[in-house]
């Protein structure tokens, strides 16, 4: 167990708030399976081992597996970037035949409405592609929120690498200790946890299939702070639902 000062310090009240999107703020149902399959059969394609790889494992540790073997086996750097520029391609082209059916989560405007209008800064930090955030933001009116945003295609590390949010956080001018984060899986979590920003898990939308199945439970265990049903809720969390209830521990800024 870690001593009380190596635990995270957090401060009220809160000045900004860093969301996903997909599953969060927007239902796009992509197909994440033929997803892992492209990315596995790219990296086959590359020099992969087959049967290595499984679609078992989130599209990020399918990547990094596949690079680790690609540079212990001693490929030029020249086909590590032409695998890396194919299976982005691949899964950009993958999410955007997801965007006609991407629709925003019930409550979605409506919540960042509020949360705007008491001055939160609002970011957004999404492992979707750059094209595909800011269409499914302009498709669903949630544009207008998102002054910081962070995708896949932003250079440097991608979510759930804790560098990731440090540097949307920075981008933001909001400190670790009065910040949030807020997610529809456990890859959030682990992102906020290890960065050392407050997390609150969001339970999936019962309209999606989520892989893993995530649970209050689980997601308690992954160092959430507090998990929300859906985002009525979580506003009534943030104290900016309706009926002004506040949650112990959340205040506007």
């Amino acid at each position: 167990m870690g001593t009380k000062d190596s635990q995270p310090h957090f401060l009220e009240p809160l000045l900004g708030v860093v969301f996903d999107l997909d599953g969060t703020l927007v239902l796009s149902h992509h197909d994440f399976g033929r997803i892992r399959s492209e990315v596995i059969h790219v990296a086959e394609r590359h020099g992969v081992t087959p049967g290595h790889l499984t679609v078992h494992e989130p599209v990020h540790r399918i990547v990094e597996t596949a690079r680790e073997e690609l540079r212990a086996s001693g490929v030029p750097d020249g086909q590590l970037w032409r695998f890396e520029a194919e299976y982005h391609k691949r899964i950009d082209a993958i999410e955007m035949e997801a965007l006609p059916r991407t629709v925003e989560r019930k409550g979605a405007s409506e919540l960042l409405g509020r949360l705007s209008a008491k001055g939160f800064r609002l970011g957004l930090l999404t492992r979707s592609s750059e094209r595909f955030a800011r269409e499914a933001l302009l498709k669903t009116h949630l544009d207008p929120h998102f002054a910081y945003l962070r995708t896949r295609s932003a250079p440097g590390p991608a979510k759930p690498s804790p560098e990731a949010l440090l540097l949307l956080l920075r981008q933001m001018q909001v400190p670790l200790e009065r910040a949030l984060m807020v997610g529809d899986h456990l890859l959030d979590a682990e992102c906020a946890t290890r960065a050392r920003v407050r997390f609150y898990g969001l339970l999936p939308d019962p309209s999606e299939k989520a892989d893993p199945v995530v649970t209050t439970e689980r997601f308690l265990s992954a160092g959430a702070s507090a998990v929300a049903p859906d985002l009525a809720e979580l506003g009534r969390f943030l104290g900016v639902a309706p009926d002004g209830a506040l949650a112990p521990g959340a205040s506007s800024g």
